[in-house]
């Protein structure tokens, strides 16, 4: 699985994808069910403008705050026996984990869908140290098979098709083809409950990190998020500093609105709450929790004129309506976050420099802007990010 940038060469992206139909079919097809689901678990909220007015002021409240409730979140899941740990950047992040992780003797890891994981490029870094990494969430497992990145931050195989899982699962796992999803899911699900009883270690993501609490919120919808977590002797959680909220009372205004624009589900299957490891007389829980905060330049963000992009709840839907996202999927950007809100993060993350074709992927529709639940899109974000690519372009750009 590759992790080089190559945004550089969107625009050579974009030509290969525009010459593959399957593709452009499948993406069309993806697209269009997320906007109509989302269309329809929205309709009976009528308070949706308030609430996203709410949502979007207890995030600006975050970034105005964010060093101290980083610091509130660190106290607290410290007082909940956990154990936090800072990185400032991708290898001290990938150092930490690999630590963490070689010192107790782990080599099986199983793993739950973490865009900040692939940010830092994190698998590359265990199986370079010998250690067996396995994706389960069923996207991320196909597309790990394939030896690909994901191509939408909620959806990582929303590129193939039935028929090419199938083929792929025949060709990887010797068993019979098929192109019926449920016996694809039933094949999956056999291959990955043996990964989870023997794994030394769980690696997870987080939606969101209650300060107040130093608790973690998961939302998933395979239940292997709550596999992960719960079933290996150790827990290993990564995420980035701005996904804080102030306090777990803050958590029910984003439950409405995240599956909703996420997946068209008023709620998804799993919502997971961790608070520390698993204590006496708990029925489940790791007992021992390891939590890694992200910075990576954020930090440098919170203080530039693009700051409102650490708003994004990573909800995706940005790139279900954006006419570029929907004709040459993610791998056309070329790193981690594709989409409208992904060609401002991958600007500021990894500069200009490394970037500035993407300022070109949006046809300033505004389509995006209309369905971003926090409000992180705003009119002319487009437009601002080309603006600053007229300036010296060979720079980290992330105040910019």
């Amino acid at each position: 699985m590759s992790h080089e940038q190559t945004s550089l060469a969107f625009r050579e992206n974009t030509v290969r994808a525009l010459g593959d139909s399957a593709l452009r079919a499948a993406m069309k097809q993806a697209a269009d069910t997320f906007g109509t689901k989302r269309a329809d678990a929205f309709a009976p909220v009528a308070d949706l403008e308030a609430l996203r007015d709410r949502a979007s002021a207890i995030r600006e409240v975050v970034l105005a705050n964010l060093p101290m409730y980083v610091d509130r979140f660190v106290a607290a899941a410290t007082r909940a026996g956990a154990v936090v740990h800072r990185a400032s950047d991708a290898a001290t992040a990938r150092e930490i984990v690999r630590k963490i992780l070689a010192d107790r003797g782990a080599r099986r890891i199983v793993k739950g869908k973490s865009m900040v994981s692939e940010e830092v490029d994190l698998n590359s870094r265990l199986e370079a140290a010998g250690m067996e990494v396995v994706e389960t969430d069923l996207g991320e497992y196909i597309i790990q098979m394939e030896g690909e990145t994901p191509s939408h931050i909620i959806v990582p195989a929303i590129h193939k098709d039935r028929r090419q899982v199938g083929r792929l699962f025949a060709d990887r796992l010797g068993v019979p083809y098929s192109d019926d999803p449920q016996v694809l899911t039933k094949i999956a699900r056999k291959a990955l409950r043996e990964k989870f009883l023997s794994a030394d270690a769980g690696i997870s993501g987080a939606n969101f990190a209650a300060a107040d609490t130093g608790s973690l919120v998961l939302l998933t919808n395979e239940g292997n998020g709550r596999m992960v977590t719960t079933v290996p002797p150790l827990h290993v959680a990564i995420l980035s500093i701005e996904k804080m909220l102030p306090s777990l009372a803050d958590l029910p205004a984003f439950l409405r609105l995240l599956p909703r624009s996420a997946t068209g589900q008023t709620i998804t299957s799993y919502v997971s709450v961790i608070t520390g490891p698993r204590k006496a007389g708990d029925a489940t829980g790791a007992k021992e929790l390891h939590i890694v905060l992200l910075d990576n330049g954020r930090t440098e963000i919170l203080d530039g004129k693009s700051r409102d992009i650490l708003k994004c709840i990573r909800c995706g839907a940005c790139m279900n309506v954006c006419p570029v996202y929907r004709t040459v999927r993610g791998h056309a950007y070329g790193w981690t976050y594709p989409g409208p809100m992904g060609m401002i993060l991958t600007t500021l993350l990894t500069g200009m420099g490394k970037s500035h074709p993407l300022v070109d992927a949006s046809t300033l529709c505004g389509a995006c802007v209309g369905v971003c639940p926090v409000r992180t899109l705003r009119p002319g974000s487009s437009r601002t990010r080309r603006r600053r690519r007229r300036g010296p372009i060979i720079c980290p750009a992330r105040k910019y």
